[in-house]
C-alpha cells in the first residue's frame, strides 16, 4: 500500500493535480475530494460530507478476502447484513466501518475479484465502485529480458508466514530447485524467521537481504532462470509484474488473484504439498524454455489518467 499511495501521489501531480497529504486538524486545508487508502471511519466520511461538503474515495485491499470462493463471500455477505440489522449494537457496528464501503463516494480496487467482495460481502452498488490497475514505474517498464544465466529461481518479499517463505524452503529442497529468497524479517527476533534460517544452506534455499534499488532488483531478476510467488494470498503482487516485465516464467499459487492477472501464461502450484516439490522441479526444468507472460503492464501515469475520470465522474454527481 506503501508503494500505491507514493506513485498514485506522484503520477497525479505529474499529469497537473494538485494533491497532498490530507491533515484532518488543519481546518484551513482545501481540496475537491479525499482519496482515502484503507478503509475510512464512517464519522471521517460523514464529517467530510456534512462539513465540508467533500466527497471520500476509497481503496482498500482485500488481499485475503478476494481470493475466497464465491460461495464463502455471499456466506459473510449474509453475516454481514445480518450483523448490521440488529437493533442493538450501533457504537459497535460503527467501529467495524463496514457501512464505509457503501456510505464513500466512490471505491476504487485493483481486480475484478475485489468488486466482488465490495459486492457480495458489502452489497455495494456496480456504479459505485471502479476497478483501476496498479502501475508499475517507469524503471521496470523499459527493462528487458536478460540472459537468465543464474541457476536459481527467484522469489521476492518480506520473509513472514503469509509468503509461505519455510513451505517453500522445504520444497526447493525436496525438488533440487535452488531458489533465491530476497527480503528481510519484519524482526531480527521474530520467531519465523528464525526458523526460516535453519533451512537456508547456500545451496537449495539461499538469502540476500531486501533490495531496495530498483536498478539493482532488475539486473537480479534478469539473471534468474524463473520467479516463484507461494503467497498464501495477495491482491496485486507487484514482484510478479515486476518479474515479468524482466522477462521470467513464473510460478504462481492457483489463487483468483493470479488467474486473474496471468491467466494461462503463468504456471501454478496445485496447493496440495505432496504434489508441489513436482509442480516445482518440473518448472525449474523447464524455466529455460518458458517465455515470461506478455500481460498488459501499466504505467502509474497511465493508472493517474484512470483514477483523474473518476474523480472527475465523482464531482459531478457530488455536487
Amino acid at each position: 500500500m506503501q508503494t500505491q499511495v507514493e506513485q498514485t501521489q506522484a503520477a497525479l501531480q505529474s499529469i497537473g493535480l494538485e494533491v497532498e497529504p490530507l491533515r484532518w486538524w488543519d481546518d484551513s486545508q482545501k481540496g475537491d475530494l479525499i482519496h482515502n487508502f484503507g478503509v475510512a471511519p464512517l464519522e471521517h466520511i460523514e464529517m467530510a460530507r456534512a462539513h465540508k461538503n467533500v466527497p471520500v474515495v476509497m481503496t482498500n485491499l482485500f488481499s485475503a478476502t478476494c481470493n475466497r470462493t464465491n460461495f464463502r463471500l455471499r456466506v459473510q455477505g449474509w453475516i454481514v447484513r445480518m450483523i448490521l440489522k440488529l437493533p442493538f449494537g450501533e457504537g459497535i457496528k460503527r467501529q467495524l466501518a463496514w457501512r464505509s464501503f457503501n456510505a464513500c463516494a466512490h471505491n476504487v480496487v485493483g481486480l475484478e475479484a475485489e468488486r466482488r467482495v465490495l459486492e457480495l460481502v458489502y452489497a455495494v452498488p456496480a456504479e459505485q465502485i471502479s476497478v483501476v490497475p496498479l502501475g508499475l514505474s517507469e524503471v521496470f517498464l523499459k527493462a528487458q529480458p536478460g540472459n537468465r544465466s543464474g541457476d536459481y529461481l527467484v522469489t521476492v518479499g518480506t520473509i513472514r508466514e503469509q509468503k509461505n517463505c519455510i513451505p517453500l524452503a522445504q520444497l526447493a529442497r525436496r525438488a533440487q530447485a535452488p531458489a533465491l529468497f530476497v527480503g528481510k524479517p519484519y524482526s531480527e527476533n521474530d520467531p519465523y524467521w528464525s526458523e526460516f534460517l535453519k533451512f537456508v544452506d547456500g545451496k537449495w534455499v539461499r538469502h540476500q537481504p531486501h533490495v531496495a534499488d530498483p536498478v539493482a532488483m532488475i539486473a537480479l531478476l534478469q539473471q534468474a532462470r524463473g520467479a516463484v510467488v507461494m503467497s498464501q494470498y495477495e491482491n496485486w503482487c507487484l514482484v510478479a509484474h515486476e518479474a515479468a516485465a524482466c522477462g521470467l516464467p513464473l510460478l504462481l499459487p492457483p489463487l483468483k488473484w493470479a488467474r486473474e492477472r496471468f491467466g494461462t501464461q503463468a504456471h501454478y502450484f496445485t496447493g496440495n504439498l505432496n504434489r508441489d516439490a513436482a509442480v516445482l522441479r518440473e518448472f525449474y526444468e523447464r524455466c529455460p524454455s518458458l517465455p515470461a507472460p506478455r500481460i498488459r503492464l501499466y504505467s502509474w501515469t497511465e493508472v493517474a489518467d484512470r483514477l483523474k475520470t473518476v474523480y472527475e465522474r465523482v464531482l459531478s454527481t457530488s455536487r
